[in-house]
């Protein structure tokens, strides 16, 4: 009887089969850091100012400066004020009553907008998030990430149960149907809930397809498999800084990120099955197939003896959610690693919602980010190796933690400083969200990993969510939410020293593996 480790060791754990799958679930990683971040370029700010109707009549025979002057007042810059506007004269008002401006009593804007500009649609100039609606794009980028959360819950036991390649291609279509359908909304309240839908075929298809590789590629390409997806996501922001740049209009935008996706329907005869889970589900021949394929196409040749024996890995034990809190060392393990990936996602994508307030240029700053997460995606796998995990994953923290906060007391009007100090903070954030994923698979004992895994990655979700809500405080003082990411980063980093080092240990597979085999407080170094 052969387990299916042995079968990947023989065909080989990361051949040009593998390389193939990961090109595969690589392109859809690529394509979507344009649906998380491609709304930031919709939703620029620009000058705006109350529209009043009654003022544009033309009997009083007036320009459009002298319109401007009786219906808007000016701020202590003596620029048209964006929410207030003069209240209207009453009906039988004198012509020398309103051009002596006796009707200065201020109202909100009653009327809509005016957008001097002239610039393309988008959507702050169409739906009018400004003023009193301002708040939406903010709640709308939280309602994504609520739908980041919903796939991790729905799509997770979906791929279980009818497998992950019919996962992926399910999550491809809706993402295509849906994105496309996104850019012809007649409302901002149904662009939200379109925005929703989308994130949580995301989310499933950015599991289901990490789940993929995970179980064709060997134990010590894992991680470097999963470096390169997040790699190519990075890249994915790269060329968004471009794209937004070639389509200002938020429509042509939005139908120029999602088209691409229906190009992937060749997913279909290309995307092969995991093995492991056709055997789990009993579809013994069905796998056989697949690992003689897989053999063929590495080069490697398979002993038909091991072939026949291929069966599902049994599992002798399993455990359940409540262990994590019924042993000391897990509880204290989990409650560190909660915290670690709650701020690793509120910082990251703080930092990347807030890619126009720098004072840069928007599309430089956003190519910036893509360009330095490249690197620190990669440069993680050797910080891990050779300053440890525990070591890698509280300095990463630290040193964003304190980015945030010197850019929460640096002058606005020091743009290039607080836009070096945001890429380094960036750096540091994309390289501990992948040390998370290394470091939280070895701190968690096998019968309970993915329990662990998914019970952090709904906190990093939560943390997603908060993320623009947190961003509305600026309006009491513009130092609020990097403050509140930089100190809560801070902490984390911090709490992770009372973890222990995983670096050149082997995995515990049970819980009373913990207690027998602590781990050591230093290890060798693993090359």
């Amino acid at each position: 009887m052969a387990q299916f480790g042995q079968v990947l060791a023989e065909i080989g754990e990361f051949g040009r089969f593998q390389v193939q799958i990961l090109i595969l679930v690589s392109v859809p990683s690529f394509l979507f850091s344009f649906f998380v971040f491609g709304q930031v370029f919709m939703v620029l700010d620009e000058a705006h100012h109350c529209s009043a109707a009654w003022v544009q009549n033309h009997t009083l025979n007036l320009s459009a400066a002298e319109q401007l002057a009786l219906s808007v007042p000016l701020d202590v810059a003596g620029q048209p004020e964006s929410c207030l506007m003069f209240r209207p004269p009453p009906a039988d008002a004198s012509l020398e009553d309103i051009l002596s401006h006796r009707f200065n009593e201020t109202q909100p804007c009653e009327a809509g907008w005016d957008y001097p500009e002239g610039r393309p649609p988008s959507l702050l100039n169409e739906f009018n998030l400004v003023c009193d609606r301002k708040q939406l794009k903010q709640t709308s980028q939280s309602v994504f990430m609520a739908g980041f959360l919903a796939g991790a819950i729905i799509f997770g036991p979906l791929s279980d149960r009818i497998g992950r390649r019919a996962c992926i291609l399910l999550q491809l279509l809706l993402i295509a149907i849906v994105g496309l359908a996104t850019a012809f909304v007649p409302s901002f309240e149904l662009y939200m809930a379109f925005r929703f839908a989308v994130a949580i075929a995301i989310a499933g298809c950015l599991l289901t397809t990490v789940a993929l590789i995970s179980e064709w590629v060997g134990p010590s390409w894992r991680t470097r498999t999963v470096a390169v997806i997040q790699a190519m996501a990075a890249l994915g922001q790269m060329v968004l800084a471009g794209l937004a740049y070639g389509v200002p209009n938020w429509r042509f935008l939005q139908i120029a990120v999602s088209a691409p996706t229906f190009l992937l329907f060749f997913y279909f005869w290309l995307l092969p099955e995991s093995a492991r889970w056709l055997l789990i589900r009993g579809k013994t021949e069905e796998a056989k197939q697949l690992v003689m394929k897989a053999a063929s196409v590495n080069k490697r040749k398979l002993s038909p003896e091991l072939l026949s024996q291929l069966v599902p890995e049994e599992q002798a034990c399993k455990g359940n959610a409540l262990d994590l809190f019924k042993h000391p060392h897990l509880l204290k393990v989990t409650l560190i690693l909660t915290c670690v990936w709650f701020v690793d996602s509120l910082v990251y994508y703080g930092l990347s919602f807030q890619v126009g307030e720098f004072g840069l240029d928007i599309y430089l700053t956003q190519l910036i980010f893509g360009v330095v997460e490249v690197p620190a995606r990669l440069l993680s796998i050797f910080m891990m190796e050779r300053l440890g995990r525990k070591w890698s994953q509280s300095g990463t923290l630290i040193v964003g933690g304190v980015m945030c906060i010197i850019i929460a007391f640096i002058p606005s009007d020091q743009p290039v400083v607080v836009t070096v100090l945001a890429v380094v903070g960036k750096f540091a954030m994309a390289a501990s969200f992948t040390i998370s994923y290394v470091y939280t698979a070895e701190l968690f004992p096998t019968i309970i990993r993915q329990t662990g895994m998914g019970l952090v990655n709904i906190f990093s979700r939560i943390g997603g969510i908060l993320t623009p809500l947190i961003l509305l405080l600026e309006v009491y003082h513009e130092s609020i939410p990097m403050l509140i990411y930089g100190c809560t980063t801070i902490v984390a980093g911090v709490l992770c020293v009372l973890l222990p080092e995983t670096r050149g240990q082997s995995l515990r597979d049970t819980i009373q593996d913990l207690d027998q085999q602590p781990y050591r407080g230093r290890t060798a170094c693993c090359f």
